[in-house]
């Protein structure tokens, strides 16, 4: 059966035969994702985050390039190059959007408020307090 879901209490995923399992967002929702899921292996994951504040870490996708989606607001995503460079995009209209490269480093800081859509390859997805770090 069909209904209407909201974004911020049920998340869409998409499984590997490309149908959609819905799972309701708890306190536990990311680490329930790699048990219910396995691994989250060729999954994709599309959510919704509000934020106010800099992220406090930097996230890598090594299975897939990640789409973010500016809702409302205006953030600058930040990419961390090979060479230890950073690559900076102001996202600032609704509708635009970051295609994030598989296997890199990457973290925003708002400078108003910020909703963006998250389209994510989640499998072997890492946070860390600085690109390359140990993983938190």
């Amino acid at each position: 059966m069909t209904t209407v879901q909201h974004i911020d209490q049920v998340r869409a995923i998409f499984t590997p035969d490309n149908s959609v399992t819905l799972k309701t967002v708890t306190d536990t929702f990311f680490p329930d994702l790699d048990k219910d899921f396995p691994d989250f292996k060729d999954h994709i994951l599309i959510s919704q985050f509000f934020f106010d504040e800099a992220w406090p870490t930097w996230e890598i996708h090594p299975k897939g390039d990640e789409l973010v989606m500016l809702l409302s607001g205006d953030t600058d995503m930040i990419l961390s190059n090979e060479d230890g460079s950073e690559t900076i995009m102001r996202v600032s209209t609704p509708g635009e959007y970051v295609v994030i490269p598989r296997n890199t480093w990457h973290t925003a800081r708002p400078f108003t408020p910020t909703t963006m859509l998250f389209i994510t390859p989640g499998e072997g997805t890492l946070n860390a307090l600085e690109p390359n770090g140990d993983p938190v």
